[in-house]
């Protein structure tokens, strides 16, 4: 379905977000970490109750997974993702953030040459 995987552990968030790089923007945060172990992508995604109920923050996950599986092949294998949603993501749909997440992206390097 998508070419990434999901992180679920709170480890693994822990983890990068103390040791990985932090890209921001108006509509969420973003924490990367080159992961040595894992070839492919892995992306978490959190939404604090400060945007809103239930409804409200799931709607915000779903724009940034749809967002990212957008633009996913042109992400550098052997990342590991946490997007931190923020209450500007309520406004937005997922291609505009798909082309706010290559904005960062581009920044921190973390796009391939070809792409």
């Amino acid at each position: 379905m998508y070419s990434f995987k999901k992180l679920k552990q709170n480890s693994d968030f822990r983890r990068i977000y103390g040791r990985g790089m932090t890209l921001v923007n108006p509509a969420f945060v973003a924490y990367a970490f080159k992961n040595r172990r894992s070839s492919g992508i892995r992306i978490g995604i959190t939404a604090g109750k400060k945007l809103g109920g239930a409804v409200q923050r799931n709607r915000a996950k779903r724009v940034i997974t749809a967002a990212f599986a957008l633009i996913s092949d042109k992400i550098k294998s052997g990342y590991d993702i946490v997007f931190v949603a923020r209450t500007r993501i309520l406004t937005l749909k997922s291609t505009e953030v798909s082309a706010l997440m290559l904005k960062i992206f581009e920044e921190a390097e973390i796009l391939n040459q070809d792409a």
